[in-house]
């Protein structure tokens, strides 16, 4: 075992005792020694319930043969985090997150590890930690929120509280019906209840075999999530003696299985970072191409929100992940091994079909290609995205005129003021994972552009990234960044952007002389923050394109 690195000899009695003022006895010594490693806080409503989960899972180790051993690492809400300078911190925090999960897990040579966890950036963050140190782990995600209710109407945090600012800007919302949606919209623990990014994170973790059968879409505070808890503490054990590593189970066959469900799904357009970065991890090549070359194979099977009417809860009940997998057998790579000892083929085989009124047949799909596409272009040259499932088809293909702001708050203020109009394509820049620095989500500006009705009149592009919650054209993740000095930081107010999601083209309509003497004129600005976490973060992080991994600097 790892563990004997700290256990065994007459060298390691220092060891030994310290491990013994912790509690641990002499039996427990020859015991594989479990990492549990939780993301509990009091700030997230994904992660209040982690406590009785993390119990379940100890319990599970102790029932299994081995010994847990808790410790923390840290959780942001986007939700609360957006809208201001905190939203800054989010992705950044996901390398935080594997770096210190690593850590831990080194410096005391644990044999495997738990994860728990929930939110948007915690979860890839994990599997980057596990896939590095390739060693026994399975994760738990803690479950969808329920709806909420008002009015005799189901209620989600997107589509009734972001959404609802607009709606109340343009006065149709009363006060009263927006203090009572605010109040009713998140009735308590679990992740935000459409498909966003905790959600789509939590089920494509199961795709890819990193959690056992139903965890991704199992409801926060059921007894179902209690049950899989410890199961996933007993059989983590049975993983560190029969030697099944990350690696074993994260390999590219698996990665693609997990884009595929995402493409199903019509999941957040943030998957398109996290699954590059936990390849990266693992050392094997899956990137952003794989989502264009695959959502051209891969139909959309479900309509949840911010898309669809469909709530995580009625996926859930509709037959799940393992449902969803059913479903899309025949495109899956079926012979990935997964946590639970199964291959992905044998859990399919053993699964029942699930409800065809919320999770569709390939016969009988949502739409003929996956929920996101890959743009590329003169606008875009290494590529952008959208969540192309959340676009009318009207606006699929839309030329219009840019409005260009350096920065998310100056379009809030122009939107906020009344001067956007139909054809206009707001350009947010240098909001990249340099530029921003960390890649600022967008959910504040779609939303309120959504409820004051100008979804499907206007397009929104920015190399910053949006919410798994933003509907409509919004096309992030523009490649290279204004920071890098991509064609988005030569674009000027007036020019012609041509968008065409079916051709998978991006194009600004600017000559080439003109592009390569602005180039010529262009400065890269001056760095944001100059001291603290982020100013590291911004001379390490690497192209959206390439997952907004960090990379020692180039000598």
């Amino acid at each position: 075992m790892r563990s004997d690195q700290i256990k065994l000899g007459i060298d390691r009695m220092p060891n030994r005792a310290l491990l013994h003022a912790t509690g641990v006895t002499r039996a427990q010594l020859g015991k594989p020694f479990i990492g549990l490693c939780s993301s509990f806080t009091d700030l997230i409503p994904g992660h209040i319930g982690m406590r009785a989960l993390e119990r379940k899972i100890e319990w599970g180790v102790c029932a299994g043969g081995g010994v847990p051993f808790l410790f923390g690492v840290p959780g942001i809400c986007d939700g609360i985090a957006m809208g201001h300078s905190g939203m800054h911190y989010s992705l950044p925090s996901r390398e935080l997150i594997a770096d210190m999960i690593e850590t831990i897990a080194q410096a005391h040579q644990l044999d495997g590890l738990v994860l728990l966890t929930n939110c948007d950036k915690i979860t890839p963050g994990m599997l980057m930690a596990v896939c590095r140190l390739d060693i026994p782990a399975i994760v738990v995600t803690a479950g969808p929120m329920h709806s909420g209710r008002y009015s005799g109407r189901r209620l989600d945090l997107v589509r009734d509280t972001f959404e609802a600012v607009g709606l109340w800007q343009s006065g149709q919302l009363s006060e009263q019906d927006a203090s009572c949606m605010e109040l009713e919209a998140c009735p308590g623990e679990g992740a935000c209840q459409g498909l966003y990014t905790a959600n789509t994170m939590a089920c494509l973790t199961e795709a890819m075999g990193m959690s056992l059968p139903g965890t991704g879409t199992a409801l926060a505070g059921s007894a179902k999530k209690m049950r899989l808890a410890q199961a996933a503490g007993e059989r983590v054990v049975d993983l560190v003696r029969q030697g099944v590593t990350t690696r074993q189970i994260v390999t590219k066959s698996a990665l693609e299985n997990a884009v595929r469900v995402d493409l199903a799904l019509g999941g957040s357009t943030n998957t398109t970072l996290h699954i590059p970065a936990i390849a990266h991890a693992a050392e094997v090549d899956v990137t952003i191409d794989a989502f264009d070359r695959l959502s051209r194979e891969v139909p959309q099977l479900i309509s949840l929100r911010p898309s669809g009417e469909f709530m995580m809860e009625d996926f859930e009940w509709a037959g799940g992940m393992p449902g969803m997998l059913k479903a899309l057998e025949p495109r899956l790579a079926k012979d990935c091994m997964t946590v639970c000892g199964s291959t992905i083929g044998e859990l399919c085989a053993a699964c029942e079909p699930g409800d065809s009124r919320v999770i569709h047949g390939l016969d009988n799909p949502v739409a003929a290609e996956g929920g996101i596409a890959i743009l590329k272009g003169t606008f875009a040259p290494e590529g952008a995205v959208v969540k192309q499932g959340a676009v009318s088809d009207a606006m699929k293909q839309f030329t219009g005129t840019a409005c260009v702001f350096d920065g998310e708050d100056a379009a809030m203020d122009y939107l906020k003021a009344g001067k956007v109009v139909p054809g206009d394509i707001l350009i947010v820049r240098y909001e990249g994972p340099k530029g921003g620095p960390g890649m600022r989500e967008s959910l504040a500006l779609t939303a309120a552009v959504a409820g004051c009705g100008l979804g499907d009149k206007i397009a929104i592009l920015t190399d910053g990234r949006f919410s798994g919650g933003t509907r409509n054209l919004s096309i992030g993740h523009v490649s290279p960044e204004a920071a890098d000095g991509g064609p988005i930081a030569l674009v000027r107010d007036g020019d012609q952007i041509k968008i065409d999601v079916p051709a998978r083209v991006l194009d600004l309509l600017v000559a080439p002389a003109e592009l390569a003497r602005r180039k010529g004129e262009w400065k890269r600005p001056a760095p944001k923050f100059t001291r603290g976490w982020l100013a590291r973060y911004e001379r390490l992080v690497q192209s959206a394109a390439k997952g907004a991994v960090l990379e020692p600097p180039q000598t």
